[in-house]
């Protein structure tokens, strides 16, 4: 049940597709014997829909980088980036319209279930989960047989993996039609033909649909579409970054070439000295992976050879161009996008610290995820260092792939009903093998908890709803993954002691920002 409202989110918008078109790295070389800033002539032309996306973290600058004078226009790169751009800005387009019917659909949702007096979770046991006829064996034969060529393993194998696909399919067709049957019952009237984004702060309010009265703003699909942006965003900079960076090698190889009167070919012949693979070489690596080398040593030598001294040699290229870079005048004017602040609510969450920090750590977790439980403690050691400055705030986001983690987060609230959720949380985070139900009594035991109180919660699911809160919640959030740290509202990418620390001075150094963790 810890995914039925995924359920239905699903069947009324496919999320959008990850592309992550593969790019050299930073430091790789093009061969070429021009002059810098020789590419071809013609400039991909984007969609005229594009503008409508929104979603550009700057204004690109004429010249994104001067390399000894040399200038990298914003024409150069877009050459070679805009294609993959214009294809990552128009999944945003489409993502609004479906953001605006995904509102439409969860208020339909609420408003069903405030009529008949229950909660989402129940409505949907009883109006999807129930009606769903489960798939049988043979159903999943089949399927395996018209798909046996996808499937990466034999039937038996595969067999349950099928059966949840089916299962999870069927529930999304029937989710999305007891929507469309709300639709028809409950008033709902959109007032736009599509979702376009809003031109200046006034336009937020324009009401883009109306349902039972209650009104969707502009501003409310945009909000809810900053995951999707950031994302963008972060897949565009690198884009954009990783081909300057190819262009800035570029430039300097043809400079220290016509410094020398030579083509840059013959330069990265005369400089570039990658390592001989030798066949002992060839034999370690070969040892290392045969569990995913196909043959034996014999049949593999040379191609394993072959695979290494590329390697040699991309190594070789990198150390050569860092000497080039180390001596030159390199100045770059790309911005790397900023994280946007998401308001996330703390009220009747479990937290540590002072309730009025002008620091807010919260932290999605997920008691069966190895990198919770590492971070954890770097949490606790940061609030205890910081005092009254910062506070921390667990939510939870149980993994669908960890069958234990649902209950044990259920556990954990029915542990801080009898207040010891911190301490009951550092017992599951050293036990996420043991995670069984079972186990989870005996761990309130440990802990001296009142157990008919626990296992009556336990047994009940009193606070799955409370779960599936912060499940929706993270959802939102464009969590995907454990754990998930914001500090004032901004998702942090590196959780080491270090960065979180370095952020934290940050936040403490600036003025409150507007958003954040809402009380």
């Amino acid at each position: 049940m810890s995914r039925l409202f995924y359920a239905l989110v699903v069947s009324l918008i496919a999320l959008t597709t990850s592309v992550r078109p593969q790019t050299p790295t930073v430091t790789e070389t093009r061969n070429t014997t021009g002059t810098a800033g020789d590419t071809a002539q013609k400039l991909p032309q984007p969609s005229k829909n594009v503008e409508d996306c929104a979603c550009e973290s700057q204004i690109l600058p004429e010249a994104l980088a001067i390399v000894n004078g040399v200038r990298i226009t914003r024409k150069d790169v877009e050459r070679a980036t805009g294609d993959s751009v214009t294809k990552l800005q128009r999944q945003v387009i489409e993502a609004r319209q479906r953001e605006l019917d995904l509102q439409i659909n969860s208020k339909l949702l609420a408003i069903e279930a405030k009529s008949r007096g229950i909660t989402t979770t129940k409505l949907l046991e009883q109006e999807v989960v129930a009606k769903v006829k489960e798939p049988t064996e043979t159903e999943a034969q089949v399927f395996y047989d018209q798909n046996k060529t996808r499937i990466k393993s034999d039937f038996k194998a595969a067999r349950e993996d099928v059966l949840q696909y089916l299962r999870d399919r069927r529930q999304r067709e029937e989710a999305k039609r007891f929507a469309e049957g709300l639709r028809k019952a409950i008033e709902t009237k959109v007032l736009v033909p599509e979702a376009t984004p809003p031109r200046d702060q006034a336009e937020r309010a324009r009401v883009l649909a109306i349902v039972n009265g209650e009104p969707i703003t502009s501003g409310d699909v945009e909000d809810s579409l900053k995951p999707i942006v950031f994302d963008l965003q972060e897949r565009v900079f690198r884009l954009r970054k990783d081909e300057l960076d190819l262009s800035i090698n570029d430039t300097l190889l043809v400079q220290e070439a016509q410094k020398r009167k030579i083509t840059t070919n013959a330069l990265l012949d005369a400089e570039v000295k990658p390592k001989t693979v030798t066949e002992e070489d060839a034999r370690t690596f070969y040892d290392q992976n045969k569990d995913r080398v196909s043959g034996d040593f014999t049949q593999t030598k040379e191609s394993i050879t072959r695979y290494l001294q590329q390697i040699e040699v991309r190594r070789a290229e990198r150390t050569y161009v860092d000497k080039l870079r180390a001596v030159a005048s390199i100045q770059t004017f790309l911005a790397a996008p900023e994280p946007p602040v998401f308001s996330i609510s703390t009220t009747d969450q479990p937290s540590l610290g002072n309730d009025a920090a002008p620091v807010t750590i919260v932290e999605f977790t997920d008691y069966q995820c190895p990198s919770c439980a590492t971070t954890q403690p770097t949490l606790e050691r940061l609030v205890k260092e910081y005092g009254n400055k910062v506070r921390l705030v667990a939510r939870d986001f149980p993994l669908s792939q960890h069958a234990d983690a649902f209950k044990a987060a259920e556990a954990a609230e029915a542990a801080r009903e009898q207040g010891k959720y911190w301490e009951y949380v550092e017992i599951l985070m050293r036990n996420q093998s043991a995670l069984g139900v079972t186990k989870l009594k005996e761990y309130a035991s440990a802990l001296a908890l009142d157990r008919g109180r626990f296992d009556g919660a336990l047994e009940s699911g009193k606070f799955a709803e409370t779960v599936q809160r912060d499940i929706e919640e993270g959802m939102r959030l464009g969590i995907d993954s454990t754990p998930a740290v914001f500090i004032n509202g901004r998702r942090m990418s590196d959780k080491s002691y270090e960065a979180l620390k370095s952020s934290i001075e940050m936040a403490l150094k600036i003025q409150p920002i507007k958003g954040g963790a809402a009380g």
